[in-house]
């Protein structure tokens, strides 16, 4: 009877365990709303609702990069800089002295973000840099070739077509970013569970070494994510230089730690072969509501990033304790 209690204490641990690795950010989440709308009622309008979810929309995409990068065993610590160098590219050609259309400073930027994550890709998969290591360095590059660009000076009158691209609405309800991000997670979401390649991601993470041996190429897979990272990262940085109207050279500063966080929160391991996308986009929303939150509470900038430091710390602490 001793063995059967314990076996049952034991299987009920377990599925607490599993329970709060699968929804605990989930909970936490609706937690959070219900909370800060008792304190600030204003925070369900539409209107606090829409700034949301346009704020998600940008954070989103460095998060849906990181998941792939993550599920490999990875990371990626250039997002920011890429976000920055990606949205300054873009402004320089966006410039309505210029006369260009829309569409080539966008693809300029994506080009920026592309380059970035191929340099990180052959570094890591087919030079054996280790991903924080080389990540670390192209951060620095990419902060590098932002600053050359224009001397580290802002960058003006940007063409109206470009800045409708962050602040154009379709229907006069619907901000664009998160048209864009909706696009984007729905191509992501058939990427990762509907293709071969989102379970050769998956594999990869789980063990490189059985993946190789049953067929995979694992160095092109491992490139790829980094590529796929740098393009939605750039995308980010677009976006915001739209939506902020200029070419501003901090652009991006400290949104890969935000991004990981979001990852991490929403039950991808740092380690490897686990995670899904539903539960960064739970991730994404609950730090993007924690900021918002802190914001109507007239909480300084200076203590939120006390408070995402912990909230980091505390995901990374809770996935190391779930994989026990």
């Amino acid at each position: 009877m001793k063995n059967t209690g314990e076996m049952s204490a034991s299987m009920k641990a377990q599925a607490r365990k599993n329970f709060i690795s699968k929804y605990g950010s989930l909970v936490a989440l609706f937690v959070l709303c219900i909370i800060i709308t008792i304190i600030k009622p204003r925070f369900i309008s539409p209107l606090n609702i829409r700034n949301v979810l346009r704020l998600a929309s940008i954070n989103g995409l460095l998060a849906i990069g990181m998941t792939f990068v993550c599920l490999t065993g990875g990371i990626d610590l250039s997002v920011g800089a890429v976000m920055g160098c990606a949205g300054m590219y873009s402004a320089y050609f966006a410039q309505a002295s210029m006369n260009m259309p829309w569409i080539v400073a966008v693809l300029v930027g994506l080009l920026m973000g592309f380059a970035v994550g191929l340099f990180n890709g052959i570094c890591i998969a087919y030079l054996k840099v280790p991903a924080f290591v080389g990540t670390l360095g192209s951060m620095s590059v990419a902060k590098g070739l932002t600053y050359i660009l224009t001397n580290a000076k802002p960058i003006p009158n940007l063409s109206e077509s470009f800045k409708a691209i962050g602040g154009g609405m379709v229907f006069n309800v619907i901000p664009i970013p998160i048209i864009v991000f909706t696009i984007i997670l729905i191509g992501c979401f058939l990427l990762m569970y509907k293709t071969r390649y989102g379970r050769y991601v998956i594999a990869v993470g789980g063990n490189a070494k059985a993946a190789r041996v049953s067929g995979i190429d694992v160095k092109k897979i491992t490139a790829s994510v980094y590529i796929l990272s740098g393009i939605l990262a750039a995308l980010a940085g677009i976006i915001t230089t739209a939506r902020v109207t200029s070419g501003v050279t901090n652009t991006g500063d400290g949104y890969e730690t935000d991004a990981i966080a979001m990852v991490v929160i929403g039950g991808t391991s740092l380690a490897g072969g686990k995670g899904r996308l539903w539960g960064t986009i739970v991730g994404i929303l609950l730090m993007v509501c924690l900021s918002n939150g802190l914001d109507m509470l007239g909480v300084s900038a200076y203590y939120q990033m006390i408070v995402k430091g912990f909230v980091v710390i505390a995901a990374v602490m809770m996935d190391g304790l779930s994989s026990d």
